[in-house]
């Protein structure tokens, strides 16, 4: 038995030898990210999935003293001070993916939104705070004090007339020699003042050309209101001065929410404009952008963020978030940017297949109380779709007419079909072309039209110095 011990002691001591070799104070216990990865595997019987450019090279410090007995934090542990996560997809399964800056869990965005709404108690500590935020926000756009307008007019192409409505190219001069393209929809007769309706584009294939695009903006002058869809920043006709990776600087944002306020500049001097019935809505990044410039701009009167709002989810593009907007105020989130909008009228449409999936028992109890300090919760709304996805799919549209038409005291009886819903049928689906306002291929781009990042840069950096 003596014998017997003694050998199991030896043969413990050369696999442990063996297998800490390279673990000593001189190395701080490294090791490969993928060797250890392979160790989690085998102790908690779980596979993993990750990209190799992810993984491969990389090395972890005190590797193994960062095992704990459950399994999420012992991946918490390991991954982290790589800046990446472990996203659980099936039971026992993981895939390792880049940390995301913008999206947290729902627990941990319940907990930051709770811990906000602490913060306030009444309408008046609630305005101090939404001024402060405000304030610091314009000056993370770099928008404080705001850039000089163009003195240019927009350019103005192809109009044509459609069944109720009429439809024109336009590029905005938003900064010098920085253009933004959009369409504007109007009512064929104009009566009187009408009200505006912005509609900036979000992350969605086919643009402002897509039909569900059009379809909304041609409802929206058929109702009697002037609509105006428009590009996001490095898309569509503004990749004839960008690349497609300008999109994701940091600077997309700032140019994104100016766009907004100088198109509302032009649209708000036009004479039929009413200036009391003025609306954003969008989708997804068009979302963000609703919520935003409302947050930003007192003469929005009704949003109506689409498939966006949620505690945990802050848009996945730094056009969203790529300025330190939520940063402001010690930290805050997108149900507090949404909340700046009251006791103005606001649309919160959501659904159960993306990050707006808690919106009925998170963000929207949150908005109604700020809405509560104003003695407004019934001007805040939530229509929740919960079969549905992440898109600006019909029902999400009609709720959107609905409660524009109901605000802005719409007569649009005669658009109703049987079941009470606006009949979007005989709405004309333009091939995007004639959507263009620079040609086919550009070719009526300004001569004054700058190109290339580096360019915009050098106007900001020449406007913080003015």
């Amino acid at each position: 038995m003596k014998k017997y011990y003694l050998l199991l002691l030896l043969l413990t001591g050369a696999f442990v030898s063996k297998n800490f070799a390279q673990q000593n104070s001189d190395d701080a216990y490294t090791k490969p990210l993928v060797d250890v990865l392979h160790a989690v595997e085998q102790r908690f019987n779980i596979s993993i999935r990750y990209p190799d450019s992810l993984v491969n090279g990389k090395t972890l410090t005190y590797a193994d003293w960062r095992f704990r007995a459950d399994i999420d934090e012992t991946l918490n542990n390991i991954l982290t001070p790589l800046d990446l996560v472990a996203a659980k997809t099936d039971p026992g399964k993981y895939k390792i993916k880049a940390y995301e800056y913008y999206r947290t869990s729902v627990e941990d965005g319940k907990a930051k939104l709770e811990y906000l709404s602490s913060k306030y108690h009444d309408k008046q500590s609630w305005e101090l705070r939404k001024d402060s935020l405000r304030g610091c926000m314009l000056s993370a756009l770099q928008l404080s004090p705001m850039p000089p307008k163009p003195t240019t007019a927009p350019i103005i192409s192809n109009k044509r007339k459609l069944d109720g409505y009429s439809i024109e190219n336009i590029a905005f001069e938003v900064l010098p020699g920085v253009y933004i393209c959009g369409s504007l929809y109007q009512p064929i007769n104009i009566k009187g003042k009408i009200p505006v309706v912005l509609c900036p584009d979000g992350h969605f294939g086919g643009h402002r050309y897509r039909p569900d695009c059009q379809r909304r903006c041609a409802m929206l002058a058929k109702m009697g209101c002037m609509a105006i869809s428009y590009d996001l920043f490095a898309w569509n006709e503004s990749l004839l001065q960008f690349n497609e990776a300008d999109h994701r600087r940091p600077l997309a944002m700032t140019v994104q929410a100016l766009s907004s306020m100088r198109i509302l500049d032009y649209m708000l001097a036009l004479k039929n404009a009413d200036t009391n019935r003025v609306a954003i809505n969008g989708a997804s990044g068009g979302g963000s952008q609703t919520m935003l410039i409302t947050a930003l701009d007192d003469r929005i009167k009704l949003s109506a963020p689409i498939a966006m709002l949620s505690c945990y989810m802050y848009g996945g593009c730094p056009c969203e978030s790529g300025q330190p907007v939520h940063l402001c105020g010690g930290g805050t989130d997108n149900p507090e940017l949404a909340a700046m909008a009251a006791p103005r009228p606001q649309l919160i449409v959501s659904d159960g297949g993306d990050w707006t999936d808690h919106v009925p028992q998170i963000e929207f109890p949150y908005l109604q109380k700020i809405y509560g300090y104003y003695n407004a919760a019934g001007n805040v709304e939530n229509n929740h779709f919960a079969d549905e996805g992440h898109d600006y799919g019909p029902n999400k549209r009609q709720a959107m007419y609905h409660f524009i038409a109901k605000h802005f005291k719409l007569d649009s009886t005669k658009l109703l079909d049987a079941s009470g819903n606006f009949n979007e049928h005989g709405i004309t689906i333009e091939d995007k072309k004639a959507l263009y306002v620079f040609g086919d291929n550009g070719e009526r781009l300004p001569a004054n039209a700058i190109h290339g990042y580096d360019k915009l840069e050098m106007i900001f950096n020449e406007l913080k110095k003015q």
